[in-house]
């Protein structure tokens, strides 16, 4: 008898690489983000996407506040068409990351989410500013 955990039978090795390699065309995580902004590697711009009022009481330095709602056309116009996007919100409980992701890519911009959001963030040991 098998567990749930093998049940039903994984993916092939070729399957497995696959997805996970698409996935990280859609993801990217705090680790690999904190890195960038602290190298000089910032080829992204970070938005947090939640409300203004939340995001001021802590939020990733050098991040653009632009809760979802505001995202549009006017708001981005200030960057080039090939700017890469990279959201986060509150964290795995908050969906207002796919949220800004799906505007930013309706809008016809490179988006990817930043997994985890400001909880992910907390927890790898990294810390927030704030503007309270």
């Amino acid at each position: 008898m098998h567990s749930t955990v093998v049940r039903p039978k994984p993916a092939t090795s070729a399957e497995a690489l696959a997805h996970f390699q698409r996935l990280m065309t859609f993801e990217t995580d705090c680790w690999d983000v904190h890195y960038a902004l602290n190298h000089n590697l910032q080829d992204f711009v970070l938005l947090d996407v939640r409300s203004l009022d939340t995001a001021k009481k802590g939020y990733i330095a050098g991040a653009t506040l632009l809760p979802y709602p505001t995202i549009n056309e006017t708001t981005l116009s200030s960057y080039p068409d090939d700017t890469v996007f990279v959201v986060y919100c509150a964290g795995p409980h908050c969906n207002a990351t796919e949220k800004a992701a799906v505007k930013l890519a309706r809008l016809g911009r490179a988006v990817k989410k930043m997994i985890g959001g400001v909880t992910g963030w907390i927890d790898e040991g990294f810390e927030l500013v704030s503007d309270v």
